[in-house]
C-alpha cells in the first residue's frame, strides 16, 4: 500500500494521509451463518450489533496470520473469486470488512478443513458477503484480494464499558487503514493517559475518569497517522453508551 503526506493533527478540514490499496494477492475464501448474517452479530473485534453499528453484512472473520492479535479489526478488503466453475462470471469483487476471527481448528488438516490454520491467508466471510461472488454451493473458493481504503461516514465512535476506575473503549467506524495501532484518553484535569490494547478493536485505561469531559489521541496501525479527537465524551459520560467524534481517518 502507499500512502500521501501527512496531516495537521485533528484538522478534520486539512488533507490528511489517504491509505491507497495494496497489490492483489491469493488466499481461499469460505463463509459462517447464514442469509441474515445474524451469526456474524459480536465477533472477536467486539463490535456488537454489525447494522447499528455501520458495518452491516459486508464482513469477514479472517486467518490468525491476518488478524494479527486484534490489529486488524476494521480493516477493509476486496474479494473477487477465480479460477473456480462457482465464480459469478461478470462480479468484479465485493468489499469487506474484518470484524471477527477465523479460529485454527488443529482437528483438521491444513487443507481439509482447517482453513484457518497458520500460516494460511483465508476469509471466513457472511453467507451474503460470498454469495456476492460465488455460488453457495461451492463451500471454498480460490479468491484475489487487496487491502483497500474504508470509506466510512462521520467520524469515529467510541462505546464505553468498565467502571468508575477502568474504562474499556471500542473504537468503531474507522476509516482509512480501519486499523489502530495506540490510543490515550484526556481527561478535562489530566494529562493524556495510554491505554493499553485489551482485544480486538478494544483499548483500556485504569484510570479515575468519572465526572470528567473525555478526549481521545489515536494513532492508525498501518498510516502511522495520529489525528485527535476532543470534547467526545460529556462530563456526565457513562458506560453502555456510544460517543461519536467529528474527525476520521482516510
Amino acid at each position: 500500500m502507499t500512502l500521501t503526506a501527512l496531516a495537521i493533527i485533528g484538522k478534520p478540514s486539512v488533507a490528511a494521509v489517504v491509505y491507497r490499496p495494496s497489490r492483489w494477492a491469493l488466499a481461499h475464501a469460505t463463509f459462517y451463518g447464514d442469509e441474515t448474517a445474524s451469526e456474524t452479530m459480536g465477533g472477536a473485534c467486539g463490535y456488537g450489533n454489525l447494522f447499528s453499528n455501520g458495518y452491516g453484512i459486508d464482513t469477514a472473520a479472517l486467518s490468525t496470520t491476518l488478524f494479527n492479535n486484534g490489529f486488524a479489526c476494521g480493516t477493509c478488503y476486496q474479494i473477487k473469486c477465480v479460477k473456480s466453475p462457482w465464480c459469478y462470471s461478470g462480479v468484479q469483487f465485493t468489499t469487506v470488512t474484518a470484524t471477527n476471527l477465523c479460529p485454527p481448528n488443529w482437528a483438521k488438516d491444513t487443507n481439509n478443513g482447517g482453513w484457518c490454520n497458520p500460516p494460511r491467508v483465508h476469509f471466513d466471510m457472511s453467507k451474503p458477503a460470498f454469495m456476492k461472488i460465488a455460488q453457495w454451493k461451492a463451500g471454498i473458493v480460490p479468491i484475489m484480494y487487496r487491502r483497500v481504503p474504508c470509506i466510512r461516514r462521520g467520524g469515529l465512535r467510541f462505546y464505553f464499558q468498565g467502571n468508575g476506575y477502568w474504562l474499556l473503549v471500542y473504537v468503531m467506524n474507522v476509516g482509512g487503514g480501519g486499523d489502530i495501532a495506540k490510543m490515550w484518553v484526556k481527561g478535562s484535569k489530566t494529562g493524556w493517559i495510554s491505554m493499553s490494547h485489551n482485544w480486538g478493536a478494544s483499548y483500556q485505561a485504569f484510570a479515575t475518569l468519572t465526572g470528567q469531559s473525555l478526549s481521545f489521541k489515536i494513532t492508525s496501525y498501518t498510516s502511522k497517522e495520529t489525528i485527535i479527537c476532543w470534547n467526545v465524551a460529556p462530563a456526565n459520560w457513562n458506560v453502555g453508551l456510544t460517543y461519536k467524534s467529528n474527525v476520521n481517518f482516510h
